[in-house]
């Protein structure tokens, strides 16, 4: 997929690229755009901005900085989106970066306001285009697209078609790149479950069906967050550690409870359909629908959190006696019945530390590393992942040398500085 994606990228016309979550979308299309951006170094040096990719939701937003500064390329990426500072996104933009990847309601905010200007951009990256317009930025993003007079190539992705693409994208003799049908896929492996609930009390099977899951990590899917906050009020009284994910946070609860997913401090999340798709949340595996999808695409991609690749996957419908399994599933799951009594899930092997400095603070990964083996005397082995974002960082420890390291670095600095670390709440 990537490598057709490449191919049909130095052709004329406009991508339409759909493929399943987690195939690699991302990177189909940031690697003809950087090959694309080292043809054009010159203008670049100008620092004039040749690229946009427009997303809907903040965390799509900082993967794909993310991913695109992994790369190690020359060119300098810019990020905004809404809960960030705005007083930081102006300044960064005050030199124009090679590209800019943000949701569409904090660009045309920019662009309104004179901070950047957009009229030299060339190529345009609409990802998960399908949920920025169910998102309802059809207006933001018709006016961004008004803005930039000189664009040459568009590349719209999603994990299904969209039946039909608004006049405004101004597409030219699109290309269809579709790898959710007739295409050779991933080889993987997931299995369907339905679990039936005698009467309406799906909370309490769905406490039976966690005991149940060991040391495996799970997305429970809901369709409202009332529902999300009342099955994570219940894993709470039960001394169950998991995370919570909905539109209704602050955008640094929704950042800790990613990385701490991300690094296995917690095993289990309890989401909206927010978790569903555009987010780096790897090795998931196991999915409940705790409330069942609407819609076929939904199903699509709650599901494609887990299988991913070439690894396996369970996905479980909690049904009670009021639910009806989709009419667009191609074949009944097999029912499980659930234990009697509940079980408490293994609990998570990690812990993660906060430190109250980050980029912004000529704090690096490295620097991190480095007091955690030597002052801290973790061995390799018992440091996990490390996350560094402008004003903090995350560092997943070993659970049973925890306690021991929040002694440890008490008092030590970093970059000659006092700066204050804890366990991330």
């Amino acid at each position: 997929m990537q490598e057709e994606a490449l191919e049909a990228f130095t052709k004329l016309h406009d991508i339409q690229l759909i493929s399943p979550t987690g195939s690699g979308k991302t990177l189909a299309y940031l690697l003809p755009l950087v090959l694309q951006l080292n043809e054009e170094a010159s203008s670049i040096n100008e620092r004039k901005m040749l690229a946009m990719i427009i997303v809907p939701t903040r965390e799509l937003a900082l993967q794909i900085e993310q991913v695109f500064k992994q790369m190690g390329t020359a060119f300098k990426i810019n990020c905004c989106y809404g809960g960030h500072s705005v007083r930081i996104e102006k300044n960064n933009l005050s030199e124009l970066p090679a590209v800019l990847v943000g949701t569409p309601g904090r660009i045309a905010y920019h662009i309104r306001n004179e901070n950047m200007q957009v009229n030299t951009c060339k190529y345009l990256v609409l990802d998960e285009f399908d949920k920025s317009l169910e998102a309802g930025f059809q207006d933001e993003m018709e006016y961004i697209l008004k803005q930039m007079p000189k664009l040459e190539k568009r590349v719209l992705t999603s994990a299904t078609a969209i039946p039909k693409i608004p006049g405004f994208v101004r597409l030219n003799q699109a290309q269809t790149i579709d790898y959710t049908k007739g295409k050779q896929q991933p080889i993987n492996s997931m299995l369907l479950r339905q679990v039936r609930v005698l009467g309406d009390d799906k909370l309490e099977a769905l406490m039976l069906l966690i005991g149940t899951l060991e040391d495996k990590s799970a997305i429970v899917f809901c369709n409202h967050r009332d529902a999300v906050n009342r099955i994570s009020e219940q894993l709470a009284k039960h001394n169950i550690i998991h995370g919570y994910y909905h539109g209704g946070l602050e955008q640094i609860d929704r950042e800790k409870t990613l990385i701490k997913l991300r690094n296995k401090t917690i095993q289990l999340l309890i989401s909206t359909d927010l978790a569903s798709r555009g987010l780096d949340i790897p090795e998931i595996d196991v999915v409940i629908h705790y409330q069942l999808p609407i819609k076929e695409d939904a199903m699509i991609h709650r599901n494609g959190r887990t299988a991913r690749m070439e690894a396996s996957g369970l996905v479980y419908f909690l049904l009670d006696e009021n639910d009806h399994l989709p009419d667009f599933l191609e074949s009944k799951p097999k029912e499980i019945q659930l234990p009697e009594s509940f079980q408490l899930p293994t609990p998570p092997q990690w812990k993660t530390l906060f430190i109250k400095a980050g980029k912004k603070d000529k704090i690096n990964k490295m620097d991190i590393v480095g007091m955690l083996l030597q002052k801290a005397k973790l061995t390799k082995e018992e440091l996990g992942k490390i996350e560094v974002l402008d004003h903090t960082a995350y560092a997943a420890i070993k659970a049973n040398k925890f306690k021991q390291v929040l002694q440890l670095v008490q008092t030590e600095k970093l970059k000659g500085r006092k700066i204050r670390m804890e366990e991330a709440s």
